[in-house]
Formats: C-alpha cells, structure tokens, sequence
C-alpha cells in the first residue's frame, strides 16, 4: 500500500522527528479531520507499505536522516515557486530549496523525485512574464535531477478565499498561454510537464495529462508492478487520476503558512494546533481522547511478486 505524507501538512519541513519515532515504533495514529472520535491506526511496517509519498517545500530536515526511508519506496514532490515572502512567509530560500532538490535526487533516483511548480496564479507582482522567467532558471537549475515537473492553477477554495482575498482565477487564455510555454521550456530542460487537475487542455501541446500521483509515476520509482485495489483510485474532482493513498497528516497544522494553502483555515489556528504536537505521540497532533474509537487499517502490499523485474 502507499502512505501518503503531504495532502494535509508539510511532514518533513515540521515534523520529521515525529515521522521518525513512529517509523521506529511501527505505526501510527491518524484522527479523520470531519469525525474527530474516529482513530485509524495504519502499520508502518515495510512488508505493508510499498511506499511513502512526501509533498514538501523543504525536504533539508530529513536529509540527515534517510537511512530510517531506506525500507520503503519512495516519491518525492518538492514544491518550488517564485513567490516571496509576502506569499510563502516561512518557506526558505529558494536556491537552498534547489539545492536540498538535487541532493535529494542523488540519493533516491531520478525516478523518485518530481518538482512542483504550483499553485499558478497571476497578479501585478507576478505577471506571466515573471513566472516564464523564473520557471526557465528553476528548470535549469534542476536539469538532470528530475524528469517531471507538475503544475496546476489556483483553486479558490473557502481558505484560499479568506487569506487571499484578492486572488483570481487563472484565465484559459493565460492557462494556456503559460501551459504551452512551461511544455517548450520543460522540454529543453528533460522535463516533462504534468498538469495536476487541469483536464486535458494542455495535451495537444505535449504535456502528460494521466495525473501526478499515478500508479505508473510509482511503479517507476518502485521499478516493479503494483496490484493497486480499483477502489484506491481517488477521482478528485472527475480530473484526477492519481492513487493518494493514505494520508497520516492532519490539517491547520503547516507552519509554511501560505498565503494560497487550502489545508490551513488561519495562522493563528496553526500556532495553537502546533504547540499541541509531540514528537512521542503516535498522533500527529495531540493525543487519545475519551471515546476514540480506533480502526485497525486493512494493509497488505501491493506488489506484484510475479512481476519483480520492471519492464
């Protein structure tokens, strides 16, 4: 089965130490974010998790500490933008972002590293002309150590349009006029473009509308086949092929605090919910509450044992 990292929270930037007792211990803990009393308890044992997904803007605190991921697969998006610190008020420099990218990718593969370039949005300080010219020096700059870069257009949904009331959707014009220029300079760069939830306007111009998280984007990092449960495939707005998997975060817990971030509702929230962390729980957040009532996660691997060699 795949564990899912980065939907609701940035794990490696904030919470590395935690993700590491648990992998020492062997599970986890995970409260559903719309029925708080219901606990899903998920082994985190390597003969049922084929492999971890991490969605980060900063992978340096785990860095030090791969030796505890070397069990499992895994797949890495690191997401790098332009924004500045009036959009990303904690994520860090991006050149050292770029810098932690390509370490990261000499030690688990090309294969298992993809870069995020998202949310797009356009504004007077960020102009189509500005994200062109930063996309082009960021491909450069990661040339080699990644052959996939995923983007996609802002949502304006509810948190988005409370803490950044002034944004816009994207239009198609611009949508496309971007799209098509990310796919030429991707391509010069090795990269191939993956629009994330865009439906299929970008294909006719050469970008890989199959989805970001896909069961083949795994077996490639895996370099087997998955028996992936049909069920597993999340349909995400009937645009999103891609398998989530099991998600051991929890939300309002980022401390990035993006301006654009859908997981977060407010800062002062996250401030609050971040002092109820300890790295010895086997929850990300707090601990057992009366009436928990703790679900043991059906688990099995999916790997194909009659298909070890990839091909």
């Amino acid at each position: 089965m795949i564990i899912q990292t980065g939907m609701r929270t940035d794990i490696p930037a904030f919470y590395h130490k935690w993700l590491l007792n648990r992998i020492e211990e062997g599970f986890v803990l995970v409260r559903n974010p719309y029925n708080p009393i219901s606990v899903t308890k998920y082994s985190l044992s390597p003969d049922v998790v084929d492999l971890i997904v991490f969605c980060t803007k900063n992978p340096e605190p785990m860095l030090s500490h791969m030796d505890a991921l070397q069990p499992y697969g895994q797949y890495w998006f690191v997401t790098i933008t332009p924004y500045g610190k009036e959009i990303e008020p904690h994520v860090p420099d991006k050149e050292k972002v770029m810098e932690c990218f390509r370490k990261l990718s000499e030690i688990v593969g090309i294969d298992s590293v993809g870069w995020r370039y998202d949310p797009v949005f356009i504004s007077r300080d960020y102009p189509i002309e500005r994200h062109l010219e930063e996309f082009e020096k960021m491909a450069e700059t990661l040339s080699g150590y990644t052959s996939t870069c995923v983007i996609s257009f802002i949502d304006i949904y509810k948190k988005v349009e409370r803490n950044f009331p002034e944004i816009r959707v994207v239009s198609r014009e611009d949508r496309l006029k971007l799209g098509r220029a990310f796919i030429k300079i991707g391509g010069q760069y090795g990269m191939t473009i993956k629009p994330c939830a865009e439906g299929n306007e970008l294909e006719p111009y050469g970008a890989d509308c199959s989805g970001c998280m896909t069961v083949s984007t795994f077996e490639k990092a895996l370099q087997c086949h998955l028996d992936v449960p049909k069920r597993k495939n999340n349909q995400r707005h009937g645009e999103c092929a891609c398998l989530l998997g099991a998600d051991i975060g929890a939300y309002d817990t980022c401390g990035h605090l993006c301006r654009y971030c859908y997981a977060n509702t407010n800062a002062a929230l996250v401030r609050e919910n971040r002092k109820k962390h300890d790295p010895a729980s086997p929850f990300l957040l707090g601990g057992s509450m009366p009436g928990d009532v703790i679900h043991i996660a059906e688990q099995k691997s999916w790997i194909d044992r009659q298909m070890r060699l990839f091909d």
